[in-house]
């Protein structure tokens, strides 16, 4: 298992994240961006809005994503 913050995924917070892979990573951070926006959390807003539009684009989101993954794979195991 292994940890991203918010932030280091391009969000506003500190919030700690774990998962076995990035994709897990990855959907949590997507479901923690949710709930924060729907509980009237602004600061989070624009960085839910940038997690939707990667899925939009999907060529420049590609990007993050590989990205994301090697961030993951050089973190040690918790």
């Amino acid at each position: 298992m292994k940890t991203m913050t918010c932030k280091q995924l391009g969000g506003p917070c500190d919030l700690q994240l774990r998962g076995n892979t990035a994709d897990e990573v990855i959907k949590a951070q997507d479901r923690h961006l949710k709930d924060m926006v729907a509980g009237g959390d602004d600061t989070h807003a624009s960085a839910r809005n940038e997690m939707k539009g990667r899925w939009k684009h999907p060529i420049s989101g590609m990007g993050w994503y590989r990205n994301t993954k090697r961030n993951f794979a050089a973190l040690p195991e918790d």
